[in-house]
């Protein structure tokens, strides 16, 4: 029962979102809902950017760039939470379905540092657990930022750019293979790591 209202009320946000996607102020929404998701927000700005992108072509590199921003400026947010708030927030992560994916940000942090806010950027792990992760870790601001501006700008580009592409085929590739085009992401990343270590 708690399963199902969890379950609609995600898919019921997961339609609004889509439906501001056709607002006037659709770049509005979509700057606050990228910023939302990179510290709290449960469905990712990706909803919002393809719609967009399909809708105005002309404009697609444009909105990556306000998307890949916002996520920026709301990482930053999420890293002061994780900074000067986990204390607080850590009784609602430990009893929430994202416990185990922070407990994995967390794992990626002490192995590869930087790399893994780089990585998180694509990864299917949600970017909020691992700005969350990086503020409680104290990592350093500069590399946080870097990495996030890379890590996101690629993300956000990479769907304006597929967008542009494939046009109306888009949205069903996308909705098919984006958590599989994340995993063979961070399989790269750790090839790429790999090599260089």
């Amino acid at each position: 029962m708690v399963l199902k209202k969890i379950s609609d009320l995600l898919n019921n946000t997961y339609q609004k979102t889509l439906e501001l996607s056709k607002h006037r102020h659709a770049s509005k929404y979509l700057f606050g809902v990228s910023f939302a998701e990179s510290s709290f927000f449960p469905i990712p700005p990706d909803v919002m950017l393809m719609p967009m992108c399909l809708a105005k072509p002309a404009k697609a590199y444009w909105y990556a760039f306000l998307t890949t921003l916002s996520s920026v400026l709301g990482g930053l947010f999420g890293y002061l939470i994780g900074k000067f708030a986990f204390d607080v927030i850590e009784p609602y992560l430990i009893n929430s379905k994202y416990v185990e994916p922070y407990n994995q940000a967390v794992a990626w942090f002490g192995e590869w540092g930087f790399w893994a806010i780089l990585i998180a950027g694509f990864s299917p792990i949600p970017y909020k657990v691992f700005t969350i992760a990086a503020g409680s870790l104290n990592m350093l601001l500069l590399p946080f930022i870097i990495g996030s501006i890379i890590g996101r700008g690629g993300r956000f580009f990479l769907v304006a750019f597929l967008t542009k592409i494939f046009d109306k085929d888009i949205d069903a590739i996308i909705k098919k293979l984006i958590e599989k085009i994340g995993y063979v992401i961070i399989v790269v990343f750790l090839l790429i790591l790999f090599v260089v270590n």
